[in-house]
């Protein structure tokens, strides 16, 4: 069945796999995003193109309106803009701090408000939130995402038992380590924030795993594997709850829950990888 679809963050990464995936398999799909001048592909491929910047409270309000101006309905949402910032929780002011809420947490739960409405009225709907497997581990030097994904998740799980009886899903989505731009800005933050303080140590050593782990040499999936996820999901008839996927997600989410807190600790700061 044909769905309309919002899919921020759809200028790059897994937001534009996942809206030129939907489009593939016949849904109406709306992209958002700042650059709007990158989704000429999502255009081109059938789909729309809508400016967003998910910190401007009046352009959340103009993406779900003008959805409803068009098509007279919103089926699913899926909430996939963010933003990442490394450095030490000592170092990172917290005006930066905010900010990463203000895109990762706050706007997607503006949209949801938005968009529910509209789901309740139909009796049907789905709430996809792009998390991570950060969403339930945490790395050093990254404290403010994993707690913006923390707090994604747990808002998430608490929405979902509201609005089931709507007829509504809501679906967390788990990637692990993915090839995208997403994170390309990591080792340059990292050695801006926290490579001259007491944590400069740590800093320029996960700043040297992350170029590799960036680089051309990365195991990371590709962001298809998120999109097919999410496709599968919206047209299930009943979706799981949460998906992990990509690599090291799985073995990565397994470890944190069965190991002990510092034996996990140890594990993640063994920065040489032996």
């Amino acid at each position: 069945m044909e769905k309309v679809v919002i899919v921020t963050g759809a200028s790059a990464g897994i937001g534009k796999a996942t809206a030129l995936e939907l489009i593939r398999a016949g849904h109406v799909v709306y992209g958002a995003a700042r650059r709007v001048h990158k989704m000429d592909d999502i255009r081109e491929a059938g789909g729309h193109a809508l400016a967003l910047d998910a910190r401007r409270p009046e352009d959340l309000e103009r993406v779900i309106s003008t959805v409803v101006e068009e098509q007279g309905r919103i089926d699913v949402l899926v909430n996939n803009a963010g933003t990442v910032l490394h450095g030490a929780a000592e170092d990172v002011s917290i005006e930066q701090a905010r900010d990463q809420f203000e895109v990762n947490v706050f706007a997607p739960a503006r949209l949801a408000q938005l968009a529910l409405p509209y789901m309740r009225e139909r009796g049907s709907g789905t709430i996809v939130n792009i998390s991570s497997i950060g969403g339930e581990i945490a790395l050093p030097l990254g404290c403010w995402y994993y707690a913006t994904k923390h707090a994604l998740e747990a808002y998430s799980d608490t929405l979902r038992m509201e609005v089931e009886p709507f007829g509504i899903d809501v679906v967390i989505i788990q990637p692990g380590i993915i090839k995208t731009e997403f994170e390309d800005h990591t080792p340059r933050d990292l050695r801006e924030i926290s490579g001259a303080t007491a944590y400069g140590a740590m800093a320029e050593a996960m700043a040297v795993r992350a170029e590799s782990q960036l680089g051309a040499d990365s195991q990371g999936s590709d962001p298809s594997v998120v999109a097919i996820a999410i496709r599968e999901a919206i047209e299930a008839g009943k979706p799981a709850t949460r998906y992990a996927v990509g690599w090291m997600a799985e073995r990565l989410l397994e470890l944190n829950r069965t190991l002990p807190d510092r034996e996990f600790d140890k594990l993640v700061t063994n920065f040489s990888g032996k």
